[in-house]
């Protein structure tokens, strides 16, 4: 049974009631994206919370963290209100098609689903996290452009292929990517993840690798410079 929790080194992440549990991609996707300069952020389909509460650790921005799944609202919000940033984290059990704000969002983060063909599971708060049925790609890409501020910025992780498409549709919509780290669980493996960033301002783009093993359980020293101001194993260098 996987452990309750989850501990960071400012935060801890309950997870019994989520269907997705705390894992390498979000971790990737909290610690890579760049949200300094962001006021507002929003975070599509948050799960546990992680990346909210990630993100609200480097930033003094105000965080939106929507959820469509019920249980795994709730614990996004105990977990918010759990945390020191309980102020600045604000959680909601809605769709994002359903999703209304006064406010544009200078930096729209996501860890979406993406699976669209494959085996469904018996459990439907799973499916709701895994499968593109409730949220497909083209819909987040279009809903985050409504809500996104002329200057913000949208940042998601995706398996290769589902980054080349939604790049494609990004590009179609007048969105350029203008950061790109290609990730590998180890030096001689085939690329498993892209973190993406788009923009609607045109920028050159920073293209880059991450590997996040050097060795079996041995992590990459890169990794451990993005990662180390959260897990707890990993001193910050």
């Amino acid at each position: 049974m996987p452990n309750p929790y989850f501990h960071f080194k400012q935060f801890a992440v309950f997870q019994d009631r989520c269907a997705m549990k705390v894992g390498t991609d979000g971790v990737l996707l909290g610690a890579w994206t760049n949200c300094e300069s962001a006021a507002h952020i929003l975070d599509i389909g948050t799960g546990t919370g992680l990346i909210a509460l990630m993100l609200a650790q480097r930033s003094n921005a105000f965080i939106t963290a929507i959820e469509i799944e019920k249980n795994a609202a709730e614990q996004a919000f105990e977990n918010a209100a759990n945390s020191i940033w309980h102020n600045r984290i604000s959680v909601k059990n809605c769709a994002l098609q359903e999703f209304v704000s006064n406010t544009k969002f200078d930096l729209i983060v996501s860890n979406p689903p993406y699976f669209s063909n494959s085996l469904k599971t018996p459990l439907n708060n799973r499916n709701l996290a895994r499968h593109t049925d409730s949220l497909s790609l083209n819909d987040l890409l279009q809903h985050s452009l409504r809500l996104l501020s002329e200057n913000g910025r949208i940042c998601v992780i995706l398996p290769v292929d589902e980054a080349v498409f939604f790049t494609e549709k990004a590009a179609s919509n007048g969105l350029f990517c203008t950061r790109r780290t290609k990730v590998k669980p180890l030096p001689e493996g085939d690329t498993k993840r892209i973190l993406l960033e788009f923009s609607l301002i045109e920028k050159e783009l920073v293209e880059d690798f991450l590997i996040i093993e050097k060795n079996r359980h041995q992590y990459s020293e890169n990794f451990k410079k993005l990662t180390g101001e959260y897990y707890l194993d990993i001193a910050v260098s």
